[in-house]
């Protein structure tokens, strides 16, 4: 620990948001990062903890939730290297175990400043905003290029189904331990939720194209607009791979099964934001047209997406927006089942959700409240939704009936888990703790394999699994 005092003498203080009157008249990025002298002096807020719960990775409740990084990041060692202005060395460790920071130092909740120690009684270190200050440097100084290159290759062929956080994670790791790597995503850019389903003021998409374009450049093949199916069989694939991974996520969205659903205007959130950044991508200054202008826009659900609709919304001129949640309001504060240091789950205000409170002085958010009908003009168009609100067990509660104005439903409720027909297609009926399927040649990784979840669990999957692949074929030739 380089300043034992550092985290007395320096304030928690994180990358500014720009004023929001700024930022929603385009889709650049939200923050603006802070100078070089204050992000050290945030580094050395650190006070590299005897036993560092930031990057411990406990899991509780019932192994779903996890306290402190997932990815077991080495927290403490490169936010000291960072105070010392050692960044090669900082990059170095960070990417021992995370290659794509510039990813998770943007969109990632950090459960790691959770369980941070100062967290306990106060405000924890800003490892996130550490983390994107360290790769910006890398990549400003051509460090990362040379941290993937592959000292030899073993003649063995991987292919990589999906090119999300997992899959790609699973690419830059085999292709690093020399395996020969193609990449398959049926869209027509690669990244997966990095490019469609985060808008670009959360992820800048020329920095995930940026990492694309470094992959293929070490080696990485990659091929859009191919679905396993319908443009190449998965006898095909087995056939010219020694190894497959499924790594297509969660990609099946939660519906909503009530009287109306079929109307006009009734959507899945992650469509909108897809056909969003397509429109962002076309345009020559990330600034799109007020298409909602007059629209009364309802977003159903929480979490990061339904606040990612929100926010967009906002920059697409809507008449107004209402989001709606069936849980209940959450606590201020932290409730004695919920300790330190697991995750809190406290009521938080979202970049959309404080831009939507900014041009409109009607209450947003509307909490233990179900849908229970969208109601339809003559042609077929959505003009309204039927709501009441819920009680223990999410039971209607009688004479709480309302009726709200939505010409625009966004249906931001989280997904299910993966399509099956891919598991079917290549004879996976079982998956396993260690990656493997019940075909020892097929592999499944993220959330694909374990269901919904963040984009740094995404990372760790497809890390694991790469392992887990190397060591099985580096043991056929030792055979």
């Amino acid at each position: 620990m380089a300043d034992p005092f550092g985290f007395l003498k320096y304030e928690r203080k994180d990358n500014p948001f720009r004023p929001v009157a700024e930022r929603i008249l385009d889709f650049e990025e939200l923050q603006v990062p802070l100078s070089e002298e204050d992000r050290q002096k945030q580094a050395a807020r650190c006070m590299a903890c005897g036993i560092p719960f930031c990057h411990s990775g406990e899991f509780y409740g019932g192994g779903r939730a996890v306290s402190g990084c997932p990815n077991d990041n080495l927290i403490p060692e490169w936010n000291d290297l960072l105070y010392k202005g050692d960044y090669k060395r900082a990059f170095e460790r960070l990417s021992r175990t995370n290659p794509f920071p510039e990813m998770t130092g943007r969109v990632c909740p950090a459960p790691c400043e959770k369980g941070c120690t100062e967290a306990l009684n106060g405000s924890g270190v800003t490892i996130h905003d550490n983390e994107r200050f360290i790769i910006d440097t890398a990549f400003e100084n051509g460090w990362v290029e040379e941290s993937g290159r592959p000292a030899y290759r073993t003649g063995f062929k991987v292919a990589v189904i999906g090119s999300g956080p997992a899959g790609l994670s699973t690419a830059w790791r085999l292709n690093k331990l020399g395996h020969t790597v193609t990449v398959y995503e049926r869209s027509d850019r690669f990244g997966g939720l990095l490019m469609y389903g985060i808008p670009n003021m959360k992820l800048d998409k020329e920095i995930v194209q940026r990492r694309i374009n470094l992959m293929e450049k070490l080696g990485i093949n990659f091929v859009a607009n191919t679905e396993v199916g319908r443009d190449v069989t998965a006898d095909d694939l087995l056939k010219q791979y020694d190894r497959v991974v499924l790594a297509t996520g969660a990609s099946v969205p939660r519906d909503l099964d009530v009287p109306g659903r079929h109307l006009s205007g009734v959507r899945f959130a992650v469509d909108f934001l897809t056909e969003t950044t397509k429109n962002v991508l076309a345009s020559d200054n990330k600034k799109l047209g007020p298409t909602l202008e007059g629209k009364h826009v309802l977003v159903i659900g929480g979490g990061d997406t339904g606040n990612d609709c929100i926010g967009t919304a906002v920059r697409l001129g809507a008449a107004s927006v209402k989001q709606l949640e069936i849980t209940p309001e959450p606590p201020e504060k932290r409730l004695p089942t919920n300790p330190w240091p697991q995750y809190p789950m406290i009521k938080r205000i979202g970049y959309g959700q404080e831009e939507a409170n900014f041009v409109q002085d009607t209450e947003l958010t509307t909490y233990a409240t179900s849908t229970t009908e969208f109601i339809g003009a003559d042609r077929g168009q959505v003009i309204a939704a039927k709501t009441n609100k819920v009680g223990p067990g999410f039971k209607p509660i009688e004479g709480t009936e309302e009726i709200i104005k939505a010409d625009l439903v966004l249906l931001a409720m989280g997904f299910t888990g993966a399509e099956k027909s891919l598991f079917e297609q290549f004879g996976v009926q079982s998956v396993y703790d260690d990656y493997s399927t019940n075909n020892d040649r097929v592999f499944v990784a993220g959330d694909a394999r374990r269901g919904p979840s963040l984009v740094i669990w995404g990372i760790r999957e497809g890390r694991k699994a790469a392992e887990k692949i190397d060591q099985g074929l580096r043991i056929m030739v030792a055979q």
